[in-house]
């Protein structure tokens, strides 16, 4: 364990965002990598916070790896390889076989029941 941690903050306008902070002695500068298919991420931004031992981690989400599937980013300690965090990119045909899109499917359906059967008891009564 290097001490480090990464926490994500956010992903807007195509940029995943993440504050790094480190546990540990001395000045310790970060080297940060991301990789997707074990190929590395350009303009990948890390910069320091006045705090210290805090940095605030960007990385660009480039335009031709979006497509249809499930996109995968590794964020690693570049010093000894620890992945420190990752996070996905879904779309496409991939979403349709995904459990939340199947429980939105389900919640609109159960309103569509709701409103039958109510709709019935008016009608019965």
């Amino acid at each position: 364990m290097n001490g480090l941690t990464l926490t994500k903050t956010r992903l807007f306008e195509g940029v995943w965002e993440g504050v790094l902070t480190y546990e540990g002695e001395g000045n310790y500068q970060p080297e940060i990598e991301v990789t997707h298919l074990q190929k590395p991420v350009a303009g990948v931004e890390v910069s320091e916070k006045p705090e210290g031992n805090l940095w605030v981690v960007r990385v660009p989400i480039p335009a031709e790896i979006i497509a249809d599937g499930v996109q995968t980013f590794v964020i690693c300690d570049k010093r000894d390889g620890e992945m420190l965090d990752s996070f996905a990119l879904m779309s496409g045909d991939a979403l349709s076989y995904d459990i939340r899109a199947e429980v939105t499917l389900l919640r609109e359906e159960l309103d569509m029941l709701k409103r039958a059967f109510r709709r019935h008891c008016l009608e019965t009564t």
